[in-house]
């Protein structure tokens, strides 16, 4: 493992190397196998690197048993012998400015706080680490992002190590390894040591700067999301676009856009319940007017009424009007609506409407002998409809 020219030298961008073997895996995917690699293969939380052989795209690698197989676009027949591998640089660094910042975040969190991470994930937006703790504070995170910015400020080494089990005691490891053998270190001098076989920069100050995003609970841990490096800029850019464009339509300046913000969602809640008191007294006008007619059959069709708004309309009538029943018909658009209701004097079973007017519109609905309600599609109309359930009344 230790000669493998990812670890040799993590900067090196470019190789020679020579084919060993080819194949093609139970997928269908064709692959080679080098005599020596400068393609990360994904492990230990990091993905795999991407680039080209000899111009022939590199999709995928994996660490299959001992071979490293680099997986390719298309047929391996033109990669034999000597061939020249370039990684897509951008991909590997950006994973070596997160994969390193999330050692520093790690160890600034246990070294301010002694809550160590028990996961972590490389995504190709954000970075993840679940911490062993119930909760973190405001304060917390934002004296964990200081102190791991400090770091990077400080452009200390990110040197690394191989030693042997017995020279582990030798070292004061953030967390237990878990492998055996050969044990490679990864240490930044009076401040984290810890066992990886991932790639990172050869110094804090590569890694640029960290930003913690947010927190959530996770599975009794709570999970802390952030980037490094040139995601925070890119993260940033995407702010700062989104705040320029609700600035600009609130047309006020992008410092002033939460409280602008604030005012007009403070007014849109008074609308909305000095819209809901409208439409309660309009249902009322409108129960009182139906009401006044004194029918023992009280029906009417309306335009774009919710169904919530039938059914307190139907509740309100039959309340006043206990020997009437209700029948009300509502247009949405492609779509009707009923609500069949009766007053406490009234036997008749409101079910019985509700089992002729469903097949008339091919509907779905429900309710009790008291009320009904229902929904279809725009078959007939809604006279049609309201003298459809008139028939079952005569």
């Amino acid at each position: 493992m230790k000669e493998l020219l990812y670890y040799q030298d993590v900067m090196l961008r470019e190789f020679d190397a020579t084919v060993v073997s080819k194949g093609t895996d139970e997928e269908g995917r064709n692959y080679v196998v080098l005599s020596n690699t400068a393609f990360y293969p994904t492990g230990g939380g990091q993905p795999h690197d991407t680039g080209t052989l000899n111009d022939i795209e590199v999709m995928d690698v994996e660490k299959i048993n001992d071979e490293i197989r680099h997986y390719i676009q298309g047929d391996s027949s033109n990669l034999a012998g000597k061939v020249h591998g370039t990684l897509n640089w951008q991909r590997r660094f950006d994973h070596m400015q997160q994969h390193a910042g999330q050692h520093i975040l790690t160890a600034a969190f246990v070294e301010l706080f002694d809550a160590p991470t028990v996961s972590f994930h490389l995504g190709s937006e954000q970075v993840t680490i679940d911490i062993a703790v119930d909760a973190l504070t405001e304060e917390q995170l934002v004296a964990a992002e200081a102190r791991a910015n400090d770091i990077i400020l400080e452009n200390r080494l990110i040197e690394t190590k191989w030693i042997t089990e017995k020279e582990l005691e030798n070292y004061n490891l953030r967390k237990e390894v878990a492998v055996t053998g050969d044990i490679r270190l990864v240490i930044i001098p009076d401040f984290d040591y810890n066992g990886c076989g991932g790639t990172h920069p050869t110094s804090t100050g590569q890694v640029s700067s960290i930003k913690i995003l947010g927190t959530e609970k996770m599975k009794g841990n709570i999970r802390v999301s952030f980037v490094c490096g040139h995601r925070v800029l890119a993260e940033l850019a995407m702010r700062k676009k989104v705040l320029a464009d609700v600035a600009r339509q609130l047309s006020v300046p992008e410092v002033e856009a939460a409280s602008a913000l604030t005012k007009i969602l403070t007014t849109q809640k008074n609308t909305e319940k000095a819209l809901l008191a409208a439409k309660e007294e309009l249902l009322n006008y409108e129960a009182t007017a139906l009401v006044s007619s004194n029918e023992r059959i009280i029906t009417a069709a309306f335009n774009q009424r919710t169904m919530q708004e039938l059914q307190k309309l139907a509740r309100t009538i039959v309340a006043e009007q206990t020997e009437a029943i209700v029948l009300l018909v509502s247009e949405n658009e492609d779509k009707l609506q009923f609500v069949a209701a009766r007053g406490t004097k009234v036997e008749k079973s409101m079910k019985d409407i509700a089992a002729k007017a469903l097949p008339l519109i091919n509907g779905k609905g429900g309710g009790s002998d008291q009320m009904v309600q229902g929904g279809g599609e725009h078959m007939i109309s809604t006279e049609q409809l309201l003298a459809a359930m008139q028939e079952v009344l005569n």
